[in-house]
């Protein structure tokens, strides 16, 4: 015999859905005992993008079972408030966020790292590994693939909508409320290690003449020895990186 229940996602958890489902609330047929989590993901929303799920007014978790006639309304996460008196379903959130991406999103590992954020990628890395390391540092995936949300063991992370970079930022800095903590061009883009300052007399030999001469302030990476000056491409990331703080 079939049951039904009734949903309604709230802002933007209606990314997930199609048009006739978007922002408004409708009827869902069911037959077999399953749980709120199980139905939410059939939908295409990943468990990590939901922060608190009401039933019929009252806050449920994810193993919730669902019954005939129930009114279920879905909360996307929020990460910049605390909501746990009403129900987190998730682990606190980050408030020192650190990531790991999957290997579609090597130019948004870039510019994270450029305004300062832990970002840990490798382009070899499997599904696997990235849950791994996501549990194992307390890192929040950033993927362009749902399914890789939907797993269990899987306790932050964030599906990337845009496929244009600059977008993609702006979503990662919305999303974990990142502004107020934006360090730019503190942290090495190619290994992910924080910056020190380099005296120009230890790194002259490395420097091409005319950076030597036109340039004062050097910053080298401990890691792989990559040196950082303000060339010609710093006003302009640095124009960038101030339109996302004033967002």
């Amino acid at each position: 015999m079939n049951k039904k229940v009734t949903f309604r996602f709230y802002e933007e958890l209606n990314d997930f859905l199609p048009k006739e489902k978007k922002k408004k609330r409708f009827e869902h047929n069911y037959i077999a005992r399953v749980s709120v989590k199980d139905v939410i993901e059939s939908f295409g929303i990943p468990h990590t993008e939901v922060d608190l799920i009401l039933v019929n007014k009252k806050s449920v978790g994810f193993d919730y079972i669902i019954s005939d006639r129930d009114d279920i309304s879905v909360y996307p996460v929020f990460e910049s408030l605390d909501i746990t008196e009403v129900q987190h379903l998730r682990p606190e959130p980050l408030r020192n966020p650190k990531f790991v991406a999957d290997v579609h999103l090597g130019r948004l590992t870039r510019y994270l790292r450029m305004m300062g954020f832990d970002v840990n990628y490798n382009n070899t890395l499997s599904d696997d590994e990235i849950v791994e390391l996501s549990k194992k540092e307390r890192r929040a995936i950033l993927t362009r693939d749902r399914g890789i949300l939907k797993r269990t063991e899987v306790t932050h992370g964030y599906w990337i909508r845009s496929t244009n970079v600059k977008e993609q930022v702006q979503e990662v800095i919305k999303r974990f409320n990142l502004k107020n903590l934006i360090k730019e061009f503190s942290r090495c883009i190619e290994c992910n290690t924080v910056l020190i300052k380099a005296h120009e007399e230890n790194i002259l030999d490395a420097l091409p003449p005319k950076v030597a001469k036109s340039q004062k302030e050097f910053f080298s990476c401990p890691s792989c020895n990559k040196i950082f000056w303000k060339g010609t491409h710093y006003q302009r990331m640095l124009t960038f990186v101030n339109s996302v703080k004033n967002l």
